[in-house]
């Protein structure tokens, strides 16, 4: 299993610490199997906030999607379809149990130098101390 670092806009970084966003949907996802979500708060905030466990990577058309996880989405109906529009298949994280960090920490303590554009694979071993 592996572990990806993901830039998430702060309003939904925020809702997944909250507990009340339990699906991260994507356009891609990761090919190797995910275990763990380091979750990087785009600007403003530009720090890495928390992590999520994945229990499970859903893979539908965007309705069924939706139909799926819409009561614990996070996010409204109009910027979900808004997302993957003209995207014939749609992914989610599903999160389970989330841990803030507190203090917040930097892209650097992961040997990242800039924020991904979508993610990128985090060594476990690598993690500066």
């Amino acid at each position: 299993m592996s572990t990806i670092l993901l830039s998430i806009k702060p309003e939904y970084s925020n809702r997944i610490l909250e507990g009340i966003k339990k699906f991260e949907y994507r356009k891609r996802i990761a090919q190797e199997p995910v275990d763990t979500i380091i979750i990087y708060s785009t600007s403003p905030e530009m720090k890495v906030v928390g992590k999520a466990e994945v229990l499970d990577i859903l893979s539908d058309s965007p309705e069924s999607l939706w139909e799926q996880t819409k009561e614990n989405s996070g996010i409204s109906f109009k910027k979900f379809i808004e997302y993957f529009k003209n995207e014939e298949k749609a992914y989610a994280y599903k999160l389970g149990e989330i841990e803030l960090f507190e203090p917040y920490q930097d892209l650097s303590d992961y040997n990242v130098r800039m924020a991904p554009q979508s993610f990128v694979y985090i060594d476990r071993e690598s993690r500066a101390q």
